[in-house]
C-alpha cells in the first residue's frame, strides 16, 4: 500500500470553492464590536472572506482588532480618498465583491458608490426610516428612541446610496423597548440583533451577486 495517496477530486473542489469565495471589504470607524463579529462569523464558516478592513481613523479600536484577526488593513484619514480613483481601482483589483459597512460614520462618495452599485450595505441601530440620518449613530439613535418613548427599537440593513441611510431597506429585525430600558440596556439589545442577524444578510447579499 501507498504510504499516502492524494484525492483530486478533494484537491479540484478545494480550488474551486476558494476561486468562487466571495471577498468582502468592512468599513468601519469606532471600536469594531460588529466588524470583528463579521470576521470571527467568516474566519469560521469559509462561505466567504473578509480580505481588508477599511478605517478613517488611524486610532480606532477596530484596527487593532483586525489586525490580531490578520486582516489586511487601510487607514483612509482624508475622506477625499474614498472617491480617489487610486483607492477604488485597490479595490477592484483586490476582487471585493461586497463593502460591508459596519459602524463607519462617513458618508460613502459617489464614484465608490457607482462602481460598486447595490454592492454597499449598511446596518442602522434603529428601525428605518425613523431615527436615521446625519448624525444619527450608537447611542445617539438610542438616547431618541427613549426620549420618544417608543415601545419598540430594532436594526435595519440597507443598500447605500448618496444620502445617509436612505438606500433601500433589505432586512429589518425588532426587539421592545420597556419603561425600564436605560441608554446601556437598549443597547445591548440592539447589539445582540447585530450580532445575530448581520452577517446571515451579509451571506444573503454575496448569494445573490453575479
Amino acid at each position: 500500500m501507498a504510504p499516502f495517496s492524494i484525492n483530486y477530486c478533494g484537491i479540484y473542489n478545494w480550488y474551486y470553492i476558494c476561486k468562487l469565495m466571495k471577498r468582502i471589504a468592512i468599513f468601519a470607524s469606532g471600536q469594531g464590536t460588529n466588524a470583528e463579529h463579521i470576521i470571527k462569523h467568516f474566519q469560521q464558516t469559509k462561505t466567504a472572506e473578509v480580505a481588508l478592513l477599511v478605517c478613517n481613523k488611524g486610532g480606532a479600536e477596530v484596527v487593532l482588532k483586525a489586525m490580531l484577526l490578520n486582516i489586511p488593513v487601510i487607514v483612509l484619514d482624508r475622506a477625499p480618498y474614498y472617491g480617489d480613483a487610486g483607492f477604488i481601482n485597490y479595490l477592484k483589483k483586490e476582487k471585493i465583491d461586497l463593502i460591508v459597512l459596519a459602524g463607519f460614520l462617513l458618508l460613502v462618495p459617489p464614484a465608490l458608490i457607482k462602481v460598486f452599485a447595490d454592492k454597499i450595505i449598511n446596518i442602522h441601530p434603529a428601525l428605518l426610516p425613523h431615527y436615521g440620518g446625519k448624525g444619527m449613530y450608537g447611542s445617539k439613535v438610542h438616547e431618541a428612541v427613549l426620549a420618544a418613548k417608543e415601545t419598540e427599537s430594532g436594526i435595519t440593513i440597507h443598500l447605500v446610496n448618496e444620502k445617509f441611510d436612505e438606500g433601500k431597506i433589505i432586512f429589518q429585525a425588532k426587539c421592545e423597548v420597556s419603561d425600564a430600558d436605560t441608554l446601556e440596556t437598549l443597547s445591548a439589545k440592539i447589539q445582540q440583533l447585530h450580532y445575530l442577524h448581520f452577517p446571515n444578510v451579509i451571506e444573503h447579499q454575496l448569494l445573490g451577486l453575479q
